[in-house]
């Protein structure tokens, strides 16, 4: 066959193939479950579960717990990072009916909350014990992530004597922490009546879920109040994201979009609606906020699928622990129908993709921030290190992993498949 050799030299660069910086298509379940299996071989690693006393000695099921003794476990079995991780793991189990993540979640959150109850029993003074933010919490952060965990896995049946803990996380939330005159939960630090983006996730799902365990509507309207609050002083709606922080009386309010914090925004978000009323009168509100920050992410998203620390500022490094947020918020979303499909699965698998290039193979989670907290100028957030050892980066990988899964089971392999992932 005769080829016109100008025609072929000039349609020669179309056929050249992308050099895509991360992988690129629609993933295979076992290649998404192999980065989330590493990720657990990790945790379960760093997180032995065993009780030891001063003298570094094994504190048995039984009997009286000393005081001062702590578990050996690299990372804080009781923090927010590890009710997130917590939550990632039951999860995970559930989608993939591999026993040994809901086995994780019994034995390091069934071992905390029993080493909780065994304390309280005893009167020992809170801070005494390695579970002090069990039992006298004094912030969002002690108690929102791990009791939505909790009763998520109680629930579940995964944990059954979680009862009067959840009481306490509960009464902290509802009743003890500072909040603004229309009930908004603020702090007052960095300065008076602060509103943190952070403590959406530290309340709500934690409301949420406890509307799901008990019914009681008075859950799900604090819960709906929170974001709909927040939102109002919070979400710009011009650039579709939430500033970081928010101070009484601030004149204009800084919007610096730190990444992770509009990820804990985007997922209490999900959480709630996951489990809110259908006729709750607050939903409609909730679903169009839900729309348009996922709009606003989605504008984003950089080229290597990843988000960057500073949302709308692109020398800003790329960080791992909000863009595994954001695969698994979107994957939910559009797995519950909430959100178009066709729009944003492949923002989502993208997302996943970029993802599995920052899980090393000893199942570590790489250009992780670590803990921040509010800045009021750019250099604050762009310099904050990042480290394997920060805690926010495992349980978000797991929530990813699988409701990606769950994504990829909706559109079985076939040209729709590939039209939307590829």
């Amino acid at each position: 066959m005769h080829r016109d050799p100008v025609s072929d030299v000039a349609d020669a660069p179309t056929r050249l193939k992308p050099a895509y910086p991360v992988p690129y298509g629609r993933p295979s379940e076992a290649a998404v479950k192999a980065v989330m299996d590493r990720v657990l071989g990790y945790i379960e690693r760093e997180t032995p579960a065993t009780l030891i006393d001063v003298a570094g000695k094994a504190q048995g099921p039984g009997g009286k717990l000393a005081p001062g003794s702590r578990f050996r476990s690299a990372y804080r079995l009781t923090s927010y990072e590890w009710g997130v991780t917590y939550s990632g793991a039951l999860l995970a189990g559930e989608v993939t009916g591999d026993q040994r993540y809901t086995h994780y979640v019994a034995g390091r959150l069934g071992a905390v909350v029993d080493t909780a109850n065994r304390y309280r029993a005893q009167k020992t003074a809170a801070d005494q014990t390695p579970v002090h933010q069990m039992l006298a919490p004094g912030r969002l952060d002690d108690s929102g992530a791990m009791a939505a965990a909790l009763i998520k896995a109680q629930r579940a049946g995964v944990i059954t004597q979680g009862g009067a803990q959840i009481q306490v996380y509960l009464d902290w939330i509802s009743n003890h922490q500072f909040r603004l005159s229309d009930g908004t939960l603020a702090r007052q630090v960095p300065m008076p009546n602060s509103l943190w983006l952070d403590d959406l996730y530290m309340s709500v799902p934690a409301l949420a879920q406890m509307g799901a365990l008990t019914g009681e509507r008075r859950w799900f309207d604090d819960a709906v109040r929170q974001v709909l609050q927040f939102s109002e002083r919070m979400f710009v709606a011009d650039e579709g994201l939430y500033r970081h922080g928010w101070v009484d009386g601030m004149d204009p309010h800084p919007s610096f979009f730190w990444g992770r914090a509009n990820g804990w925004a985007i997922m209490a978000t999900v959480e709630l609606l996951e489990v809110l009323p259908a006729d709750h009168p607050g939903r409609p509100a909730i679903l169009a906020q839900l729309r348009a920050h996922a709009a606003g992410l989605a504008r984003m998203q950089s080229g290597t699928g990843l988000w960057h620390q500073l949302l709308d500022r692109p020398d800003s490094y790329l960080e791992t622990s909000a863009t595994s947020i954001y695969a698994f918020a979107l994957a939910r979303a559009i797995n519950r129908g909430w959100l178009d499909r066709r729009v944003y699965a492949p923002v989502a698998v993208l997302a996943w993709n970029a993802v599995t290039t920052k899980v090393n193979a000893a199942g570590e989670v790489e250009d992780v921030c670590v803990g921040t907290g509010m800045g009021f100028e750019p250099a604050f957030y762009y310099y904050r290190p990042r480290h394997v050892r920060a805690a926010h980066g495992y349980g978000p990988v797991l929530l990813a992993g699988a409701e990606i899964i769950a994504l990829l089971r909706k559109d079985p392999d076939g040209p729709r498949a590939n039209m939307l992932f590829n």
